[in-house]
């Protein structure tokens, strides 16, 4: 016999936890399930541990970037003492994970979850049925035609590597490659990415990531475009990467191999077309509500989810807050209108947020570019930076900012007052009289306007 629940999660992530806390604060009985250690991806493979990596390697490039100038000594990364770290942040989220939501009362089953019918899932050797269900899944690594593809390493496996490999190849030139590109060169890895088409970061500014590759070159990380990878040879003790550049055939040799060639939803083995979810390529069909499109009682959140949201952590949460409103309060709420901030952790950060150039032309939009070169500005130059830049997009006829690209070690922070002056309408003559704490880089935003 089947047990009977309000609400039905499926994923212990960000897209799935906010909906099931809500639901169970109103007084919905609560189900959530997970293959997986609970915790979803950003905590337990993904951004938190890489943050967390990123950080020590953002102090030693700026002690070799101040070496001489006021810092002398050598100074190296310890890779097993940056795991152990590392694991500081993530080894026991699982176990506080499941103990949050049990004494919240939400019950939870670690297993498969599979549909069997429109409200029904078996879990193991439990059938669980909900009235109303949340998939919340996630997104896996995107399945790629090529031979040897067995022989792949994934962004997980990087975050748990005991010993760091000399050298490091990449497929793909997404986030995920190259911000564990500058976490391994810097740690002291040959490193190689091997990206298909002719500019990496894709959705960025060109000529920010142009400016961007520059450098990841300069320090030492081999960036080889218009390579398709067509195979993965294993030797003796590494592996033989070959790959396609125009008409020439080439070898790459490396001792582990990464995939970086971007993820696909999470909903292969879910069994939806038992419940009567149509899904496509970008995920389960969803209306505007993050309501399934064909079975009424199910709704879907974060990367699983068909909609235009990148694919990001706020995103997740924000999808599931939606989620849950329009649960309990019937549908109601869309994620219209929401300005949605993004950043590479490379080393600089890479950062945009609002329009491209294209996208504003596109919309017919009269527009300023306001493009600057930073690494002469006090606050970049007191830290020795070698690059910086900001383009900065200002709609002429209303004042207002559209669009906002930034490079630069504080990039990522920089990034989310732009953000908020295009979410709240701020007018650039209103953040020019803005008293900002100086000298920092916030205070820098009244001369880019």
């Amino acid at each position: 016999m089947a047990k009977e629940y309000d609400l039905i999660v499926i994923g212990s992530g960000t897209a799935g936890s906010v909906t099931a806390g809500k639901c169970r604060e109103a007084g919905w009985s609560v189900a959530m399930i997970d293959e997986l250690p609970f915790g979803g991806t950003c905590a337990l493979r993904g951004c938190d541990p890489k943050k967390v990596m990123v950080g020590v390697t953002e102090y030693l490039d700026g002690v070799e970037r101040l070496e001489g100038f006021g810092l002398a000594g050598d100074t190296r990364i310890s890779w097993r003492g940056l795991m152990q770290f590392k694991r500081t942040f993530t080894e026991d989220v699982p176990e506080r994970r499941v103990k949050s939501f049990n004494e919240r009362g939400i019950d939870t089953y670690h297993g498969h979850a599979a549909f069997i019918a429109e409200d029904t899932l078996q879990v193991n050797d439990e059938t669980l049925q909900g009235k109303k269900i949340l998939i919340a899944t996630g997104a896996s690594p995107a399945r790629l035609p090529i031979e040897g593809s067995e022989h792949f390493t994934y962004s997980d496996e990087f975050l748990e590597l005991d010993e760091l490999p000399a050298n490091i190849l990449f497929v793909g030139g997404g986030y995920i490659s190259f911000e564990f590109a500058h976490i391994a060169r810097r740690a002291g890895a040959n490193v190689r990415i091997l990206h298909r088409g002719d500019q990496p970061l894709a959705g960025f500014d060109s000529d920010l990531v142009s400016r961007l590759v520059d450098y990841s070159r300069e320090i030492g990380i081999d960036l080889q475009l218009g390579t398709d990878v067509k195979e993965i040879q294993q030797t003796a003790d590494s592996f033989s990467v070959i790959g396609q550049q125009g008409d020439e055939t080439k070898a790459f040799e490396a001792g582990l191999v990464i995939h970086g060639a971007g993820r696909t939803p999470n909903i292969a083995s879910l069994d939806l077309e038992q419940a009567n979810i149509n899904a496509g390529r970008k995920g389960i069909d969803v209306n505007e509500f993050l309501q399934s499109t064909s079975n009424p009682n199910v709704y879907a959140a974060g990367d699983v989810a068909a909609t235009q949201g990148k694919p990001l952590t706020p995103v997740a949460g924000m999808e599931s807050h939606i989620v849950c409103s329009n649960m309990l309060k019937g549908n109601h709420r869309t994620a219209a209108g929401q300005v949605m901030p993004t950043s590479v952790f490379t080393l600089p950060k890479l950062a945009s947020v609002g329009l491209s150039e294209m996208e504003a032309d596109e919309k017919g939009i009269d527009y300023k570019v306001n493009a600057m070169e930073l690494t002469d500005w006090f606050t970049y130059k007191r830290t020795r930076q070698p690059v910086a830049y900001a383009k900065i997009l200002i709609d002429q006829e209303k004042d207002r900012i559209v669009g906002a690209h930034l490079l630069g070690h504080e990039a990522d922070e920089l990034i989310n007052h732009f953000a908020t002056a295009i979410q709240f309408d701020i007018p650039t003559g209103d953040l020019k009289r803005m008293l900002f704490a100086y000298p920092t880089a916030a205070s820098d935003i009244t001369y880019m306007l």
